[in-house]
């Protein structure tokens, strides 16, 4: 039996309760802000990152969407920009782009669920994991490009991949 149905209904799964189920399995910090949105905290090792996790039924669609505080100098603006391009080619799932407005990196992807078909625990999980191991991975090159004056190329030799075997 599946982790979410022994929670929920199979007939009645809706994907933000799947959401919920993740969140509440990972004691991290959640609103259900609508039926179908809800938004966490989550505390990474550079930063707290707020997920927003909303469902479109019209377009059946699971949409994530991370952020977290970037303010870099407008000087700075182009480079970052140019790091963020960088970053999104080296990464399969979701990718990066900058609300200047609200001065925040935000790393968005969207779950397909056509046909009828329903996330499963497993997969919301994944997709969230994934994305804040990409923010994680990628924020340090964000703050040298934006405050080390370090050029993209160079910062993103720092990110931090994944590692392979044992130490």
């Amino acid at each position: 039996m599946a982790q979410t149905e022994a929670v929920i209904p199979t007939d009645e799964i809706h994907p933000i309760d799947i959401v919920e189920v993740v969140a509440a399995h990972h004691d991290w910090d959640f609103d259900r802000l609508a039926d179908d949105q809800i938004v966490m905290t989550v505390q990474g090792q550079w930063r707290s990152y707020t997920l927003t996790l909303a469902w479109s039924p019209r377009e059946e669609v699971l949409r994530l969407i991370c952020t977290f505080d970037l303010d870099p100098p407008a000087d700075r603006l182009p480079l970052i920009y140019e790091t963020l391009n960088l970053a999104n080619d080296q990464v399969w799932d979701g990718g990066f782009t900058f609300w200047s407005r609200q001065r925040l990196m935000v790393w968005r992807y969207g779950l397909v669920l056509g046909g009828d078909a329903i996330a499963s625990a497993e997969q919301v999980d994944r997709m969230i994991g994934n994305a804040l191991l990409g923010c994680e991975r990628f924020y340090p090159s964000f703050q040298l490009v934006a405050w080390g004056n370090s050029a993209p190329a160079a910062a993103l030799d720092i990110a931090l991949g994944e590692a392979y075997g044992r130490a």
